[in-house]
């Protein structure tokens, strides 16, 4: 792991002040890789279409190579993604007048009943870049015209070196990935928030995975030092913060008398999260040790965002994916994917009506626990590639 510096703690900064470009981000940031699509959710000769930062996109696999191009029709701007047209292996088609798109370049190559078109050649819609790896399409959204573009790596969260029990990387061979993706509404950034806020690990105290492992799960993380987060800046690469959950920096609160609560679970295990630009959170050795979580809040327009939640681990055998996928089944699915999660997705959805409607951004009242959101805000306003502006005809007050 690269080295990291130390945050030092402060009173949250009113609103537009220290991360005003976080504020101006309720569609975003662009010039980013963002997750679309698992694998097998894309078959060959077959379409999708996905929304991401505002930008409609339509996904084609043809000879198992993925393809996205803009989903509008420059004929008369229907969702090519609509329905299915896949005529053959070379273009994107619209269903509707059959203008047929290059996959490899967006250019008009023939309108299906007006092959000698006089638009044919001249006109074409845009593409995006795509990576496939580890079993997800991932697709960089921002200006067609970004250079150089950054690899997909400095979008992930960073390999972890400095445990001598470290969890795996999601680019590693011999893993068993398994997870769920599907909308949440609200606005990107209360997704984030939650994911990598310290204190929220309250709405977990009664969840279903706590009973059933005894997994200790104190009432929040209370930031003591500056020694509390460390930022990650590699020189080209990921940037982001990490929770020292276990270096010093926090105490654990297991006891609150005057609310009458106290933590669940016997069965202590070393947890650590850490959050990266664009949005992408990762927990090491959850929800069982030497497996790792990473989780995606994927903006798709200023009210709702995509979420994506994978968990996984190294298999080297068939025996041991056998395992794995039986773990996936009866624990993984029904009790972090399902139960857990969901407690994530209301507080979210929870939000979305005070930081919309009720100038949530300015009436805020944050306290000691949110200082790791406050410097998030902070290092996204830094260190993104660019602020998505609302498509044309879209304004947002969020």
């Amino acid at each position: 792991m690269s080295p990291v510096r130390a945050v030092k703690q402060s009173k949250p900064p009113a609103a537009g002040r220290e991360y005003q470009p976080y504020l101006e981000a309720a569609w975003g940031f662009k010039n980013h890789w963002y997750p679309a699509l698992f694998s097998h959710e894309l078959p060959e000769g077959t379409l999708r279409g996905v929304t991401i930062a505002g930008h409609e996109i339509a996904l084609r696999r043809a000879k198992g190579k993925v393809y996205a191009l803009s989903d509008e029709c420059a004929h008369r701007g229907v969702r090519i993604s609509a329905r299915q047209m896949c005529l053959n292996d070379d273009h994107l088609t619209c269903w509707y007048h059959g203008f047929c798109y290059g996959l490899e370049d967006g250019v008009l190559k023939t309108v299906v009943g007006s092959p000698k078109d006089p638009l044919i050649g001249k006109v074409r819609i845009r593409t995006y870049p795509v990576e496939e790896r580890a079993t997800i399409i991932f697709i960089f959204v921002g200006d067609e015209d970004y250079q150089p573009l950054p690899p997909l790596t400095s979008d992930l969260p960073i390999r972890i070196t400095d445990d001598p029990n470290p969890t795996p990387y999601l680019l590693d061979d011999d893993l068993f990935i398994c997870g769920i993706h599907g909308t949440a509404k609200s606005n990107w950034r209360l997704g984030a928030e939650n994911g990598f806020d310290p204190g929220h690990v309250l709405i977990h105290w009664d969840n279903a995975i706590v009973a059933a492992t005894d997994s200790f799960i104190p009432l929040g993380f209370h930031p003591t030092s500056p020694d509390s987060i460390k930022v990650i800046d590699e020189p080209n690469g990921p940037k982001g913060l990490m929770n020292m959950y276990n270096a010093g920096g926090y105490e654990l609160i297991t006891e609150n008398q005057v609310a009458g609560i106290k933590s669940r679970g016997r069965n202590h295990h070393y947890v650590r999260t850490s959050f990266y630009l664009p949005g992408c959170l990762l927990v090491e050795h959850w929800p069982l040790t030497n497996w790792a979580v990473y989780g995606w809040f994927v903006p798709t327009d200023d009210q709702h965002h995509e979420y994506w939640d994978i968990a996984f681990g190294v298999c080297h055998t068939e025996e041991e994916r056998k395992e794995a996928q039986f773990k996936h089944e009866k624990m993984f699915k029904p009790l972090h994917f399902e139960d857990f999660y969901s407690n994530d997705i209301f507080a979210r959805e929870q939000m979305e009506r005070f930081y919309r409607e009720r100038d949530g951004w300015n009436r805020e009242q944050l306290c000691e626990l949110d200082t790791v959101v406050v410097a998030w805000r902070k290092l996204a306003s830094r260190f993104n590639r660019g602020i998505q502006a609302p498509p044309a005809g879209r304004n947002s007050p969020s």
